[in-house]
């Protein structure tokens, strides 16, 4: 009986442990984040709620760097929210020749973000109803329609959206992946990777590259949460930053 009390204990002081790491790295991130976008008043002004369910410090600081350093003149993103707000501010100051296209599940969630922020006439938002799909035998939510989407193309494609499942979660991007090849560069971003099925999403889609011979440098940044970069030679300094 006192062993396994022992050892629960020792179990919880090791998450306990754990979860405190994360919120100091969570920190350190968002110092970063907040020097990288010195010179930038019309970001140091954006009213962005981070955190929670929006990405945290270290993906607003990556999505920076991308967003300044590359370029991206196609963008797409999986889910309405505060990346959105961000990007769009990107195109209104710096990225003016980009397009961003977002793939949102509720026409709702919409209305109300339209009444508290409006989005760069280059960013687009579509509604998707959120469908139920099966992926080897498994339940995961879809986007309906995401069909429509496969035959472009994409420098820039950021999945934070549907809702998560708890098996290939947000497995639409493995779809419009198909039409991806060899000549193609681009860069993928999937948020909350610190859960399994963002994993097994991201793990076919890196058999889909080596089957089709797409060279891929992946990194998975860390702070409170986590999400992972994967991008192609062009690209391949986003995983080192």
């Amino acid at each position: 009986m006192f062993k396994k009390i022992l050892k629960n204990i020792i179990e919880e002081n090791k998450k306990l442990h754990r979860l405190t790491y994360e919120q100091l790295k969570e920190l350190e991130w968002a110092h970063i984040y907040h020097d990288s976008i010195r010179g930038k008043q019309w970001l140091q002004e954006l009213p962005l709620n981070i955190g929670r369910w929006a990405g945290n410090y270290t993906f607003f600081y990556v999505l920076n760097r991308i967003l300044t350093e590359y370029k991206p003149r196609l963008i797409i993103e999986f889910g309405l929210g505060e990346s959105s707000k961000f990007i769009s501010s990107f195109l209104d100051n710096y990225l003016d020749q980009s397009k961003h296209l977002v793939i949102e599940q509720s026409q709702e969630w919409k209305d109300y973000f339209d009444k508290s922020f409006k989005l760069s006439a280059n960013s687009e938002v579509r509604i998707h109803d959120m469908i139920s799909k099966q992926v080897k035998g498994n339940e995961t939510k879809g986007y309906h329609g995401i069909e429509k989407i496969h035959n472009k193309k994409f420098d820039l494609y950021i999945v934070d959206g549907p809702f998560g499942s708890d098996k290939y979660s947000r497995y639409d991007i493995v779809e419009l992946a198909q039409t991806l090849n060899p000549s193609d560069d681009f860069i993928i971003i999937m948020d909350d990777y610190q859960r399994e099925g963002e994993k097994q999403t991201v793990n076919d889609l890196e058999k889909l590259f080596e089957k089709r011979k797409i060279t891929i440098y992946s990194y998975v940044y860390s702070g409170n949460k986590s999400f992972m970069v994967l991008a192609t030679i062009k690209y391949k300094y986003t995983t080192s930053y």
